[in-house]
């Protein structure tokens, strides 16, 4: 069985949990969304995934972690040139040890959405 963690992150509208725990484990879906207001933050891709790992760093504090916990990244592109402008900002928030991340260029399913990505964590 799994909870689902109370972030502080706007609720999405669809039928889905943003941030789930069960034991140690904790699963986190991100966009670039405005955590008070659910409004999608628009710009480019550096803009989109700080706001994205904004949101999962804070989702992870409220899970009772880290983003040093994040052990694999699953990241959603709608455009392969936007990879190396997330990669400067994820730079920005993991260090080595980097998760494992598998990223993958596809349509997603809201206008404006340059990324999204699905996050597992251990916590310790």
């Amino acid at each position: 069985m799994f909870e689902k963690v109370e972030t502080g992150i706007f609720a999405s509208k669809a039928p889905l949990s943003g941030t789930v725990k069960a034991g140690n484990i904790v699963r986190s879906a991100h966009i670039a969304k405005n955590p008070e207001t659910g409004e999608l933050v628009t710009g480019d891709i550096e803009t989109q995934t700080r706001q994205v790992l904004s949101n999962l760093r804070q989702a992870m504090e409220a899970a009772g972690g880290t983003l040093a916990d994040v052990v694999q990244i699953q990241a959603y592109l709608i455009d392969r040139t936007d990879a190396p402008g997330m990669n400067r900002v994820y730079s920005e928030f993991f260090s080595a040890p980097y998760p494992v991340r598998a990223t993958v260029v596809t349509e997603l399913l809201s206008p404006g959405i340059r990324l999204e990505i699905l996050a597992t964590a251990v916590l310790s």
